[in-house]
């Protein structure tokens, strides 16, 4: 898979491409669907298969919502690098890109820029100045410029609509066995392993404090997988103030259940199994290496009752 960053730096080539357009962040169940589309549309026609997708999310841009992200850029990379697609532009989004016409959008942008010969959207998708542009407006545009345009349905589970909105709010409340669901994996936190306050070490329970990019941090002490380069660890993570010892700044601990090895400057990924219990301040010290030991034991006979799940990314 070929990565290309900025809409004006992309060559298109001579071969045509079937274009998937969207943010694909936390890339579920639903985009999933969209990707597939794509691949179909892209051997049937003979098509190099693109994703454009954007950078800082257009929301954010446009100043309606903070939307906070489920993945960072890199993550998401990573996941379109393993949806077997040919190409991915990662492109900004500004007040100009906005202000476009639905037709220059599809002219200037997927046609004359892209090479466009197919576009696969949501069926939720609007584009163009004002957003504009619907499906209607899609097909209808690209029947004159060219365009085979494809609308997917969406995936519907539990009787919701499959969101990256739907999950980013079962993240952030912490449910992070139903946001599972809908992405079809757990929902994964990554950074770099630094030093902390050694509080784990003094009680008994030495932890990787983690410094993550990730913009949504669920609350709580929770059973999860830590992938260390290629190893995944049965772990626990608490991510939350500390409150015992005093509130703090927001931290990500974790604690390595079987494994003791030195991880300071290594990169680790943390996999959300299930939520064990809320995070909450203890009479001292000794009653948290208590309730930490009883978390731990929690986790270990689930690790026991359930296999490790290789197909985490």
């Amino acid at each position: 898979m070929k990565v290309t960053i900025g809409l004006e730096t992309y060559e298109p080539g001579a071969r045509p491409t079937a274009v998937a357009i969207g943010n694909f962040d936390g890339l579920h169940l639903g985009h999933r669907r969209i990707l597939q589309t794509l691949r179909r549309v892209s051997r049937r026609r003979k098509l190099r298969s693109l994703v454009l997708t954007f950078h800082p999310h257009p929301e954010r841009v446009l100043g309606r919502t903070k939307t906070l992200m489920l993945q960072t850029v890199l993550q998401r990379l990573e996941s379109l690098r393993g949806s077997g697609v040919d190409r991915v532009l990662v492109t900004g989004f500004d007040r100009r890109f906005s202000g476009l016409s639905p037709r220059d959008f599809m002219k200037t942008v997927l046609r004359d820029r892209l090479n466009a010969a197919a576009v696969v959207v949501g069926g939720n998708f609007r584009f163009g100045r004002n957003r504009t542009g619907d499906i209607k407006a899609l097909k209808a545009l690209g029947a004159g410029l060219g365009l085979e345009a494809h609308a997917v349905a969406p995936v519907r589970k539990n009787g919701l609509v499959v969101s990256s909105s739907l999950i980013r709010g079962l993240v952030a409340k912490g449910r992070v066995e139903d946001a599972a669901r809908y992405l079809g994996r757990p929902y994964r936190v990554s950074g770099r392993v630094i030093h902390g306050r050694a509080i784990g070490r003094k009680i008994g329970f030495p932890t990787a404090n983690l410094h993550s990019e990730n913009e949504i941090l669920p609350a709580g002490v929770f059973i999860t997988l830590a992938r260390v380069g290629n190893t995944l660890h049965p772990s626990v993570t608490n991510i939350g103030f500390r409150p015992t010892f005093g509130r703090g700044g927001l931290s990500l601990e974790t604690v390595l259940l079987e494994a003791r090895k030195n991880l300071y400057g290594r990169t680790m990924d943390v996999f959300f199994i299930k939520r064990i219990r809320r995070e909450r301040k203890f009479a001292s010290p000794g009653a948290l290496t208590r309730q930490i030991a009883r978390d731990v034991q929690t986790a270990r006979d689930y690790f026991k009752a359930h296999k490790l799940n290789k197909r985490l990314a």
